[in-house]
């Protein structure tokens, strides 16, 4: 019995010294442990923060100065813009300009930068994310049918009626853009430079005035003279789009 006690204090004392021995052996392990461990939480617990930020930056404008015989048309067409979008960026009301003045031809934007991160884009191609694609003209498809909607006596001219000049009330050469298509308008009604739809003629701009186009009427402008007299005069369905 004195035996196995003697063993077991023994064994005891032994495992106690070699713990001490591995304590004195190894100074500080237990603090090292716990600052690496306190280094790997804040590295993961920053790491995932930092991915769920969301950083955005702003991107200049573009801009084009007015040279002498630019319109707004041909701003616009030129730089791959809306027109209604043009003077939405630079606030006109009507379609004066004059040289010198410098127009936003690109609004700025809002890039939103968490998914950008790995991204190799440049400012050039948030451009074109963010420019207003051409619309396609087509007199068959009709818009959405919450657009403003009217009954309208169309009848149609071309650039080459008497008394003609050729360009639009807003600046459009029509001789040289005869697949334009334009309508003539009472700005009291729908205003110029609206994106319109009309029925059998399909989307085109409010871009010209007549003295003749009182109230619900319009002109809409057909390139050829045979084609024009074909139109003759109807009533047809129009929609302003914006």
């Amino acid at each position: 019995m004195l035996f196995i006690t003697f063993l077991f204090t023994t064994i005891t004392t032994n495992v106690s010294a070699m713990e001490m021995d591995r304590a004195a052996m190894h100074p500080g392990e237990e603090e090292k442990h716990v600052i690496i461990n306190d280094l790997i939480d804040a590295f993961f617990f920053d790491d995932a923060l930092y991915r769920e930020m969301i950083f955005y930056k702003t991107v200049k404008p573009q801009t084009y100065q007015v040279q002498d015989g630019d319109n707004l048309f041909r701003i616009a067409v030129n730089n791959k813009v809306d027109l209604v979008d043009l003077m939405r960026w630079n606030e006109k009301s009507d379609f004066t300009i004059h040289p010198g003045e410098e127009l936003i031809i690109r609004g700025g934007t809002a890039v939103n930068e968490s998914s950008a991160m790995d991204s190799t884009n440049t400012e050039d191609e948030t451009f074109v994310a963010t420019s207003t694609p051409e619309v396609e003209l087509n007199a068959e498809s009709e818009p959405n049918s919450s657009d403003e909607e009217m009954i309208v006596t169309a009848t149609a001219y071309t650039a080459y009626c008497e008394g003609c000049s050729g360009t639009t009330k807003i600046g459009i050469d029509l001789r040289s853009n005869p697949n334009q298509k334009v309508i003539a308008v009472d700005p009291r009604v729908i205003p110029l430079g609206s994106k319109v739809w009309v029925e059998g003629y399909g989307e085109a701009i409010a871009g010209d005035t007549g003295s003749a186009i009182k109230g619900n009427k319009i002109d809409v402008f057909i390139p050829s003279y045979d084609q024009a007299m074909e139109w003759g005069r109807k009533s047809v369905k129009l929609k302003i789009l914006n």
